[in-house]
């Protein structure tokens, strides 16, 4: 007979759960015991929410769900936002929530809340494990279902009595399984239709960077010279300094990669999710006779909606499907790639005209290029959410797969720093950077204090502008006078000292790129508190880069 909170925690060692992230109650103290003596690490966190944030991260860069731990009630519900974002951006995640005695309590109904009703519409998977004998078949299903297609949230709840009972229940092995390969006519109807295009395009989705397709689109780019561009969650599936790429659709319309995709007469879309931003609008030229085609290559089949309809599916493992149509496709005499060429070339002059700003406080584009020259080709930028990440998922050129950690999916404040965190501890051989708007940062700033305990080598940029900016741009965009937006700050650098940190505080953009060399090469936490302007952005984003991309020359 075995203790259930042992045989639980054997349960997560047997699916090589190395780490967890959390902040446990009293209702898992049976739990914790159990892992005290285990193989397990556990990372106490400062909230929840961080917690959550580092194991969805963990997950995305390992394939492997990641695993977070909170108490009953406010613990458990502080994993909400954390729920989500791993469910939207399928990240696989397990969360592990206490609750009160279920077969008798004597208070009643204190903290007590339907924590597996609140996880229903957030995750693949939540129950309640009502008795010790059925915890490897509740693990086993939670582990199984957080890592398949399309990887998500999983969440259990162990109920304190449950994990005090004694159990002779045995763990269950990992089952066998393999991806379903595509049907073999939709691989030739996909096949005549890329071979027949004139100005074929290739797009990489989010779906793309969660699996190892990289060496089979890599032979079917090498091999049939097609273009491609990318969704900003499907950045670094291909290497962007290759001459065959085009951009990021970081904008919904009307930047130079919009004018390569309004030229293609077939689009073949790897791994694209639904749950990103549109890289591009189906409109009803697409249903024209002679039209454009979109070819949807997924492991499952395409969600439908207003802006996306393809007309051709090929349904199975991507990597196999992209081995299919590469064997099934020649490179034929009547493409034509000419205009997309200048459309790149067109994109590289912008970024490079944009990197060479020395206005102070510093503009966004020349941030994204003084960390690209930093960086190297393996490193990781974890991203939080601001106005800021249009320009990185348009302007940083990935050079490996899951480099650039963005989130266009729930796109929530507060994951940048837990996520740098969960991405030091799972590639340490790396360096992490963590790129922050103020009012992102201070959403989770806490967690500094988890990253020096725990002794992690990572750089954290603060982007100031004193307001929660994305929005306050969005304001002025629509002519709504300015209101509610702007914010205080502490003095960031005395801020990060205080935890035990080193601050930064650059007073040009000469000096940001010497100081950012020198945070990242020192040991430990460097926080840099970099002034940043927007003012620009609009003017840039909805007049200028529409004007310049227009001027490209129509194919």
């Amino acid at each position: 007979m075995a203790k259930a909170s042992d045989l639980f925690v054997a349960a997560l060692e047997a699916e090589g759960v190395e780490t967890i992230f959390g902040v446990p109650g009293e209702e898992n103290l049976d739990l914790l015991e159990s892992l005290r003596t285990s193989s397990i690490r556990l990372v106490l966190t400062r909230h929840e929410q961080g917690a959550g944030f580092m194991a969805a991260t963990f997950g995305r860069l390992t394939g492997q769900a990641g695993v977070c731990l909170s108490t009953l009630g406010p613990g458990a519900t502080n994993l909400v936002t954390a729920a989500a974002y791993a469910q939207l951006g399928a990240m696989p995640m397990l969360m592990i929530t206490g609750q009160k005695p279920i077969r008798s309590s004597k208070q009643a109904h204190f903290q007590i809340v339907d924590v597996v009703g609140t996880m229903q519409p957030l995750t693949k998977y939540t129950r309640q494990i009502v008795s010790a004998d059925s915890i490897p078949a509740r693990v086993r299903e939670a582990f199984r279902r957080a890592e398949m297609e399309r990887p998500g949230a999983t969440h259990l709840e162990l109920p304190q009595d449950i994990a005090g009972d004694t159990t002779d229940a045995r763990l269950l092995p990992r089952s066998y399984s393999r991806r379903p390969v595509a049907e073999e006519k939709a691989i030739a109807r996909a096949a005549e239709v890329i071979a027949q295009a004139r100005r074929p395009l290739l797009m990489l989705g989010a779906g793309a960077n969660r699996k190892s397709t990289c060496r089979c689109l890599r032979a079917f780019v090498d091999k049939l010279g097609i273009p491609y561009f990318t969704t900003q969650m499907g950045k670094g599936v291909l290497d962007e300094d290759d001459p065959l790429w085009l951009g990021c659709a970081a904008l919904s319309d009307h930047d130079f990669v919009h004018r390569a995709i309004d030229a293609a007469d077939c689009i073949i879309n790897i791994g694209h999710d639904v749950i990103e931003k549109p890289p591009f609008f189906m409109k009803h030229d697409f249903m024209r006779e002679g039209g454009r085609t979109v070819i949807h290559v997924n492991y499952e089949g395409a969600v439908v909606d207003a802006v996306y309809f393809p007309q051709v599916e090929v349904v199975g493992d991507i990597a196999n499907a992209v081995w299919q149509i590469t064997e099934a496709v020649e490179p034929q005499p009547h493409w034509d790639f000419g205009f997309f060429l200048r459309v790149r070339d067109a994109l590289a002059d912008d970024i490079r005209r944009r990197a060479g700003d020395d206005r102070f406080p510093l503009t966004v584009p020349r941030l994204v290029a003084d960390l690209r020259g930093a960086l190297g080709e393996r490193d990781i930028v974890c991203l939080d959410n601001g106005l800021y990440k249009i320009w990185f998922a348009r302007n940083y050129r990935c050079r490996k797969p899951n480099t650039l950690l963005l989130d266009n999916a729930l796109a929530t404040m507060g994951a940048g720093l837990p996520s740098a965190i969960a991405a030091r501890m799972a590639h340490p051989d790396r360096r992490v950077v963590a790129v922050c708007g103020d009012g992102g940062f201070m959403m989770n700033s806490q967690e500094l204090e988890t990253a020096v305990r725990l002794g992690v080598d990572i750089t954290v940029l603060v982007l100031r502008d004193n307001a929660y900016g994305m929005i306050k741009w969005k304001q002025a965009h629509e002519d709504f006078p300015e209101f509610g937006m702007d914010l205080g700050n502490p003095d960031f650098v005395r801020y990060a000292e205080s935890y035990g940190a080193r601050g930064h505080r650059p007073g040009s953009a000469a000096e940001f790129a010497q100081v950012l060399r020198t945070a990242l090469d020192a040991p430990g936490i460097d926080l840099v508190e970099v002034p940043v302007d927007y003012g620009d952005d609009d003017r840039i984003i909805n007049e200028e880069i529409p004007r310049l991309s227009a001027a490209i020359d129509q194919p």
